[in-house]
């Protein structure tokens, strides 16, 4: 395990130590946390935007989607139990 130092202004880390004990944490283990969830949501925001990117690309390539509204009431009718018809897909022009 390798040490990393950073500076931090008093006042941050006040609130810092202070949000710590709060959880019960020590300030260090406190700051790895926060270090490791930051980290972790920019990887998922990368697979997100991956899967966005993918999909938008299929999309333009069938030139074919289902409007929002229509989408919307298929699986708010599914929630309630209701077997409805799907959706069609429809021409889509950006």
């Amino acid at each position: 395990m390798s040490t990393t130092t950073i500076r931090i202004e008093d006042t941050l880390k006040s609130r810092i130590a202070a949000a710590a004990d709060r959880t019960g944490k020590t300030a260090h283990a406190f700051i790895l946390d926060a270090i490791s969830q930051t980290v972790e949501q920019l990887e998922q925001d990368s697979v997100f935007d991956e899967v966005a990117e993918q999909r938008w690309n299929a999309l333009l390539a069938s030139g074919k989607t289902v409007a929002w509204e229509e989408t919307k009431a298929y699986l708010s009718a599914r929630s309630q139990g209701a077997n409805p018809r799907r959706p069609v897909a429809r021409s889509f022009k950006p």
